[in-house]
């Protein structure tokens, strides 16, 4: 593996890292100007913990490479404007009119980084830079699927989980291992990002679950297609369901008018049905105030002899309660996928 040192004697390996400016706060949080993009030498002075000097003759020795990378010396009517619209500047060091001032980008404070000696700071720094492009380069991503088999989300999940465990986690492993003062801020910060990996874990996990094909199941990717129907052809392929298990007279009049029910029928044996769809999201939930408000239109309303509330999601703990107090079949997210399956609903048996 690469030293860290290396970074002092390459501006090819410099040049591969520049774009990794998150690094800079992550070692340390590196306080900005007004403007959210540059700080003065005195602030790079102060996030590397040396003197305003040894900023200021590291500048002169690679001044061509700072400003191809973001360092800029104000003058004249540049400098007046910079700090016009960085009042906090004239509160500074220099209380007096000045006649030049030179800013540094996130990206040149990440080149300073590069190119000093004498700063703990700075060592850190490339340190983490060298850590994690060794980890991206050599660590190989297990077991997960082709990109064209996964939607953006589930991509962007393992990836992040990928980058948090194989990457960051033994980053902050070889900086505990290395460090003394630091030690138990470090350690807090490992378990911290730990936890954030677990939780990804979990939540693609659970997408994986609600929205995924079971090979146990007979139908493929029927929940799939259902969230990807709006809500008029979610209520037409209900009709359909009900059509198919015997129901006759079934009319979709979801919409304006309809009285707070989306779909009347009767059942096979002439009971009067009412329905109600809901195509939500599989991370919602169907709450006890929404079952209510069916349970009037159904029993009120309509005199229905059955009533289904059918959704695309979870019932909450107690809106299952109030549908089964007040005779609502609530058909959620893992009924409706076996009922589209092929499965016949049993209250219309």
């Amino acid at each position: 593996m690469i030293n860290e040192s290396a970074l002092l004697e390459s501006k090819t390996l410099r040049d591969s890292v520049l774009e990794r400016t998150e690094v800079l706060d992550r070692v340390k949080v590196l306080s900005l100007l007004p403007d959210g993009m540059h700080v003065t030498t005195a602030m790079a002075a102060a996030y590397f913990g040396i003197t305003l000097e040894a900023i200021r003759q590291l500048t002169k020795r690679h001044r061509e490479e700072l400003e191809a990378n973001g360092m800029v010396v104000l003058r004249g009517a540049d400098l007046r404007k910079f700090e016009s619209d960085n009042m906090s500047l004239s509160l500074g060091s220099y209380p007096q009119a000045r006649r030049s001032l030179t800013i540094y980008s996130r990206r040149a404070v990440l080149n300073v980084a590069m190119l000093l000696r004498d700063s703990d700071v700075a060592r850190q720094v490339r340190t983490y830079l060298l850590d994690m492009e060794y980890l991206a380069r050599t660590q190989p991503v297990e077991n997960l699927p082709q990109p064209e088999t996964l939607s953006l989300d589930d991509r962007i999940d393992q990836r992040i989980t990928h980058i948090l465990g194989k990457t960051v986690v033994p980053m902050f492993n070889a900086l505990i291992e290395t460090s003394g003062e630091h030690r138990k801020e470090l350690i807090a910060l490992r378990t911290g990002v730990q936890r954030i990996e677990r939780r990804l874990h979990q939540h693609h996990t659970r997408l994986q679950r609600l929205e995924g094909v079971r090979r146990d199941r007979p139908a493929i990717g029927v929940m799939a297609a259902m969230d990807a129907m709006n809500g008029r052809t979610f209520e037409r392929h209900i009709a359909k369901l009900l059509r198919r298990d015997g129901c006759t007279n079934v009319v979709v009049q979801g919409g304006r008018g309809d009285r707070g029910v989306d779909i009347i029928a009767l059942t096979a044996d002439g009971r009067r049905l009412v329905v109600q769809c809901k195509r939500f999201a599989p991370y919602l939930n169907i709450t006890s105030p929404e079952v209510q408000k069916f349970v009037g239109s159904a029993k009120v309303l309509h005199n229905a002899d059955v009533a289904l509330y059918v959704a695309t999601c979870p019932f909450t703990p107690e809106a299952l309660s109030i549908a089964a107090e007040t005779g609502i079949t609530a058909v959620h997210r893992g009924v409706l996928e076996e009922w589209s399956a092929g499965e016949p609903l049993r209250i219309l048996v």
